[in-house]
């Protein structure tokens, strides 16, 4: 707690301090340099989210293809259970014709 209070006049203390800083602004700015370095990661981050759809994309789709193969199989086989044949029809019998 007592850190808490001591914290407030110590920050006043050091910003009154703190000479105001000289510099010439022409000399901190990143120029060609730091254009192209910014250029190239903004560049990979494009490509990187690209991939990044593309492969959610894909796995979604891997993930409808599985779900309906599932689904078929599981109605092909209530199908065989039932005696009806894959393509709807019943025999007469009752079993399943080949």
């Amino acid at each position: 707690m007592t850190a808490l209070l001591l914290a407030g006049p110590v920050a006043g203390f050091v910003l009154a301090n703190t000479p105001p800083p000289e510099f010439n602004p022409e000399t901190v700015t990143p120029g060609p340099a730091g254009f192209v370095a910014i250029f190239f990661v903004a560049a990979m981050v494009v490509v990187l989210a690209l991939d990044l759809n593309r492969r959610v994309r894909r796995n979604t789709y891997r993930a409808e293809i599985k779900e309906r193969l599932a689904a078929e199989i599981a109605a092909n086989a209530a199908a065989a259970d039932a005696g009806v044949t894959t393509d709807g029809d019943a025999d007469s019998q009752g079993t399943p014709t080949t």
